[in-house]
């Protein structure tokens, strides 16, 4: 079995991006109706919260230190979400309720990437946002932050490394990170992070295929793909190419909307199981869709990193749109979470139900298969250049290992397998160097570090074979007719 991976920085040409920044997990579907409707309140059991409470006063009262009231109750409230095991459920205080609001409509200003705790340690959950400084820099998921600007993380909460993190426009952060064996360290410019969820443009080769790169589910991802598809239309587009790769999913009625448009009112886009296991279905209609279909022909790209609301619109697609998936199998994110505030400004993330395909299929922790399948190039899951020396002849170590791996996948002719920084090694980067008209050093600074990666960049996005096979699909399907 191929050993599971994701799409490294090199892919924000291709717009990799998440919904959530720096605060929590990542992939979720957030929801209000459905759990209005089909959850009852439940009473208060106070016999269950006497140990609770006893141990609260307990601490107030005869702690011999200072006691923070609102940091103990949060924490109380912390460790019960934590105790469920499932790491789409999450209590959030103020500063991290508003983190996740924002995430789903305008801007804020930091790094751009989704940040959760793994064994301690902040982790990055999902790939970076598209054209963040996160992206640029080579930030990917699973990456483990271990030090910013020079002080560790371990220990630290969420919240405090994420207020390091964070901050104004134009400010320089830098990070300390792990990626499996390898350790290095990465400077950032913060910037502000527009959340723009839909990206469109007629096909470069054929101008009669629209390409649409959908990066997440945000509170107006609907009426952008509306007007991505009619502006692409009206370019001369009569078929589609919708990529999720790498979309980690976001809200429910929106991709809801939006899968409804690509099929007939009456068919089914997703089903639903509740705790007591009642079951319930939502289908396509033009209420749900304002009567905007979209009736050309289209594929669906997807990857690792497509998940929840992502894996929604792909089984919709395939299983009552009859449309083709391209790609990798997806993560496999088979629940719904709701977001309800808890009357103070806080928020708890809760699994609540089970999602299914329209066949009925619950592909939680399994994923959904493709109808073809397609992936990157070996060289794309490559790791960026380290930034924290300059790489020289005589050097050896991993990050020599994945600087002559880069050089090789660019043609140069140094041994890929080799973690020394060789004579043939020096060479390569002298002639990176001339044809980019940067000093002839032959040793890798910042500078010519950025200008390996962008050719990388720029070499996968020529080899995107999903991509390549979606096109020919839709000019064999055109063709045919």
């Amino acid at each position: 079995m191929k050993e599971k991976r994701q799409v490294p920085y090199y892919q924000y040409i291709i717009s990799i991006l998440c919904v959530a920044f720096l605060v929590g997990s990542g992939s979720y579907i957030y929801f209000d109706h459905q759990y209005k409707k089909q959850l009852a309140d439940r009473p208060m059991q106070s016999s269950e919260l006497k140990k609770v409470d006893a141990l609260y006063n307990e601490i107030v009262t005869n702690y011999v230190g200072k006691v923070d009231e609102e940091k103990l109750v949060d924490g109380a409230l912390k460790g019960m979400t934590e105790a469920l095991d499932d790491p789409y459920s999450s209590y959030l205080n103020e500063p991290e309720a508003d983190e996740l609001d924002q995430s789903l409509s305008g801007s804020f200003e930091g790094i751009g990437a989704t940040m959760t705790m793994t064994d301690e340690l902040p982790t990055v959950a999902q790939a970076p946002i598209d054209g963040s400084p996160a992206a640029k820099a080579g930030i990917k998921a699973n990456d483990q932050i271990i030090k910013v600007d020079d002080e560790e993380t371990k220990g630290k909460t969420l919240t405090e490394v994420v207020s390091k993190i964070r901050g104004k426009k134009g400010t320089e952060v830098r990070l300390t990170i792990t990626r499996g064996s390898e350790t290095f360290e990465l400077k950032l410019k913060r910037d502000t992070i527009p959340i723009e969820t839909v990206k469109g443009e007629p096909d470069a080769k054929d101008k009669t295929i629209g390409s649409i790169k959908i990066s997440s589910f945000g509170e107006n991802t609907y009426q952008e793909l509306k007007d991505t598809i009619i502006s692409l239309r009206k370019d001369g587009a009569t078929s589609f190419v919708i990529d999720l790769r790498q979309n980690p999913g976001g809200l429910l009625d929106q991709v809801e909307q939006m899968a409804s448009m690509f099929l007939e009112d009456g068919q089914t886009i997703v089903k639903f199981e509740d705790k007591q296991g009642n079951t319930s279905e939502d289908t396509a209609s033009s209420e749900l869709d304002d009567g905007f279909k979209v009736k050309e022909p289209t594929v669906v790209l997807v990857d690792e990193g497509s998940a929840s609301a992502s894996e929604i619109f792909a089984a919709a697609l395939k299983e009552s749109g009859n449309k083709k998936i391209i790609g990798m199998k997806t993560f496999g994110k088979g629940t719904v979470q709701s977001v309800k505030n808890l009357n103070d400004k806080s928020e708890i993330k809760l699994t609540v139900m089970k999602w299914l395909t329209p066949k009925g299929e619950w592909i939680h922790e399994k994923g959904l298969e493709p109808t073809i399948k397609a992936d990157y190039p070996d060289y794309a899951y490559l790791a960026p250049i380290s930034r924290d020396k300059t790489l020289k002849i005589g050097d050896s170590s991993s990050v020599v290992k994945n600087l002559n791996a880069l050089l090789k996948a660019l043609g140069y002719e140094v041994n890929a397998e080799s973690s020394d920084f060789s004579e043939e090694t020096k060479n390569a980067v002298a002639a990176v160097q001339t044809e980019n008209s940067l000093p002839v050093t032959g040793e890798v600074d910042n500078e010519t570090a950025d200008h390996i990666e962008k050719e990388v960049a720029k070499k996968i996005v020529e080899n995107d074979q999903a991509y390549d096979l979606g096109i020919k699909e839709l000019q064999e399907e055109r063709n045919k007719n």
